[in-house]
């Protein structure tokens, strides 16, 4: 593996470093091909093996064939450190997939962002002291993979403690002078490192200062983030992470990491970026002018009444249409009723029916939520319907149910100017010919406002646990 097989430029190189070359370049290949399987259910696992076949090759042929610039390859003894963190980390997470529930789908998702970010962040903080001070762009890189790597993780788990209920929100005007103080805080002290001309010992300081409040900026940039913005967070965290990930690819010059790295920030940046586009707001205004709490400026007086329909009528309403839409929200998951609201398809397709279901580009907690919800209860692929596709049929849409969703169907986006979602694109439901509403309880959605389409006359409302009214509903269009 030693041996001299060509010079380029002058450098000779070996056939292990051309092997290990090789082997990032197919890893490469392997992230893409994996990447472009994930935009499709059908595919998506299939991706996920190809994508993991690629970090694996990667993180083999480091261990057995990288060299330092001394030209020595890694002790054996931290390969073995290595294949035991790698074979606890394996197991730790086979056995959080399988015990974890979809309804908390989205905080396995933040907690995974999380330690992509810490683990980030200790590469960096580790790797300062050998640090080159001559060489601006090395130690920027460094000092960026700090940061973006400590906001990933505290930012992250306070996302997870919120989604999980924990954490509370603040909404607070100061926490928008306060995040600035603190951003200003970390930039001079970027700065100060940069060119305070010390050496990394001298600077330790500065750089463990540097890092807690890194730390506590992500704790208090996302504090004041509401609950219907939730989604867009967990993607601009997942981009962060993926940041954070290059820059330690940049700091060993490992071509794997940095790739990995670049196209998991890429990837998370596009899609923060079209949900953004799908609530109709920008990426500054989901940060510091985040919604929740508060609510639309009619009173449920002037809406009028909520009316209840009984599950006997509502089935007959269903069977006897046409075409019937369901609205998936969060509720679908918390109830875990996937699996019968896909029954109830398959029962009204028996009787001639067409079913599809409306997905909001930002239902349920987390990017693709109702996606993956759907999914695993076999619903077909082409029976989801985007939101901009959907909507044009609305109006001749004879029944539309809405299950756990509220604030992607809430028609004050459109109609009441003071509202706090003003100008979000909804799903259309009030101009469907008839509305049936799954709720709980008469409470308002994740974000605290108030819906009008609950008042609307065409409005009916089921009230109950998901799963159980489903079921109950099962029963009574088979007896029809």
């Amino acid at each position: 593996m030693n041996q001299v097989i060509g010079n380029l430029n002058g450098i000779d190189f070996t056939l292990g470093e051309t092997l290990l070359e090789l082997s990032y370049l197919l890893a490469a290949l392997l992230f893409v091909y994996g990447l472009k399987l994930l935009s499709h259910p059908e595919t998506a696992r299939k991706g996920n093996f190809y994508a993991a076949g690629g970090m694996v090759l990667a993180m083999v042929t480091t261990l057995f064939l990288h060299k330092n610039t001394d030209g020595q390859t890694i002790p054996v003894t931290n390969v073995w450190i290595i294949l035991a963190a790698l074979g606890v980390g394996t197991v730790v997470g086979w056995i959080m997939a399988l015990r974890i529930k979809m309804t908390a789908m989205p905080q396995m998702v933040s907690f995974y962002n999380a330690t992509g970010g810490i683990a980030s962040a200790l590469v960096s903080l580790l790797e300062f002291p050998n640090a080159d001070m001559g060489n601006t762009g090395s130690v920027l890189v460094t000092l960026l993979g700090l940061i973006i790597g400590s906001v990933a993780f505290s930012g992250s788990m306070i996302a997870y403690g919120k989604l999980d209920g924990k954490v509370g929100d603040i909404f607070s005007g100061f926490m928008k002078y306060l995040n600035m103080f603190l951003l200003l805080v970390v930039t001079a002290l970027t700065i100060f490192i940069i060119v305070s001309g010390q050496t990394p010992d001298q600077l330790s300081w500065a750089v463990y200062l540097l890092f807690v409040v890194s730390l506590v900026y992500g704790v208090m940039f996302v504090m004041p983030i509401g609950g219907a913005d939730m989604p867009v967070v967990i993607s601009l965290l997942n981009s962060f992470t993926g940041i954070a990930a290059a820059m330690a690819g940049f700091i060993y010059n490992n071509q794997a990491m940095i790739l990995g790295g670049i196209l998991v920030g890429a990837a998370g940046t596009i899609l923060t970026i079209l949900m953004c586009n799908a609530m109709n707001r920008s990426l500054l205004n989901v940060i510091v002018g985040a919604f929740g709490g508060g609510g639309s400026t009619a009173t449920a007086g002037e809406q009028g009444e909520m009316k209840e329909i009984s599950l006997s009528d509502a089935a007959i309403l269903l069977s006897y249409s046409k075409s019937v839409v369901v609205v998936p929200g969060y509720g679908l998951a918390v109830a875990q009723a996937q699996h019968v609201c896909r029954e109830i398809d398959v029962l009204l397709d028996g009787k001639g029916v067409n079913v599809r279901y409306a997905i909001h580009p930002v239902a349920g907690r987390m990017p693709g939520h109702m996606n993956v919800l759907l999914a695993e209860a076999d619903v077909p692929y082409n029976q989801l319907v985007e939101m901009e596709s959907i909507n044009p049929d609305m109006p001749n849409t004879d029944v539309v149910l809405v299950i756990g969703a509220n604030d992607v169907v809430n028609p004050a986006a459109i109609t009441d100017p003071g509202s706090p979602i003003a100008g979000m694109p909804i799903i259309r439901a009030h101009e469907a010919k008839n509305i049936i509403v799954m709720k709980r309880g008469r409470g308002k959605g994740y974000a605290g406002i108030e819906n009008n389409l609950f008042f609307d006359p065409k409005t009916r409302l089921l009230f109950g646990n998901a799963k159980d009214t489903l079921q109950k509903l099962v029963s009574e269009i088979k007896s029809l």
